[in-house]
């Protein structure tokens, strides 16, 4: 038996980096993966990937921010599988500048998507969850939402909220067998990161006592416990993954 057999899976934002590593691992378990992600293309392409190696994954098109399409995506979930056992809150932008700098659209932008977003997406799949008597809710937020980070007001802001509403949860849904916890990566080799200039990726390395990045699976591994059975009396916790940094 696989640790997710014949569970149904949300991950938002899979459509690469983190998420599409999660939808790997949770379809290799057995899950049934609904990738949600905003890139149509890039969505659609993943989960022609993963088809190929004989995972069950689908690929459904939204914008978290938007609540309609949200509540459309979820619709389209529970009409096709019946149930949402597992939401993993992982998609997120940035729209990084200085405090002085940064126009209100950037700061807002973050905090539709990061926040709100995870809002839409919790609020929505909630009746299913309540339903089965059973749930696992993971959101992601970041090293940054504990100790800040120059030039990410918005998505410190963000990351910061994620948690607070995730012990919150934690407490309200708890009583109803509905687990909430929240990881939080530290440096990790997504796209957006192997982007900068090798002198800061240097210094960001130079800043984790295992002198390494992570990678997107050793997050995906992280979600794949707390959305399993072996997790059941773990609830309202922040597991940070970031090699140590936060010590």
């Amino acid at each position: 038996m696989t640790r997710l057999q014949d569970k149904v899976a949300i991950i938002t934002g899979a459509a690469n980096g983190i998420g599409f590593e999660a939808a790997r691992k949770f379809g290799t378990e057995g899950a049934n993966v609904v990738i949600a992600d905003f890139d149509e293309k890039a969505g659609l392409e993943s989960a022609e990937t993963l088809q190929a190696e004989g995972l069950q994954v689908k690929f459904v098109q939204v914008n978290v921010a938007d609540r309609a399409s949200v509540d459309t995506m979820v619709e389209t979930v529970l009409a096709e599988f019946g149930k949402i056992n597992i939401l993993v809150n992982n998609a997120g932008i940035t729209r990084d500048a200085m405090l002085s700098k940064m126009t209100l659209e950037q700061f807002q932008q973050v905090i539709d998507v990061n926040l709100t977003g995870v809002f839409n997406c919790t609020q929505a799949v909630l009746p299913s969850m309540v339903g089965e008597g059973k749930g696992k809710i993971i959101n992601t937020s970041s090293v940054t939402g504990t100790y800040g980070n120059v030039g990410q007001t918005n998505y410190a802001a963000a990351k910061a909220g994620l948690i607070g509403m995730t012990k919150t949860w934690a407490k309200e849904l708890g009583r109803k067998g509905i687990n909430v916890n929240a990881v939080a990566p530290g440096f990790t080799e997504t796209a957006m990161v192997s982007a900068m200039p090798d002198k800061v990726i240097d210094k960001m390395k130079a800043m984790v006592p295992m002198q390494r990045l992570g990678k997107p699976e050793d997050i995906a591994n992280a979600y794949l416990f707390l959305a399993s059975d072996e997790s059941d009396y773990i609830n309202g916790h922040v597991l940070h993954v970031d090699g140590g940094i936060m010590m």
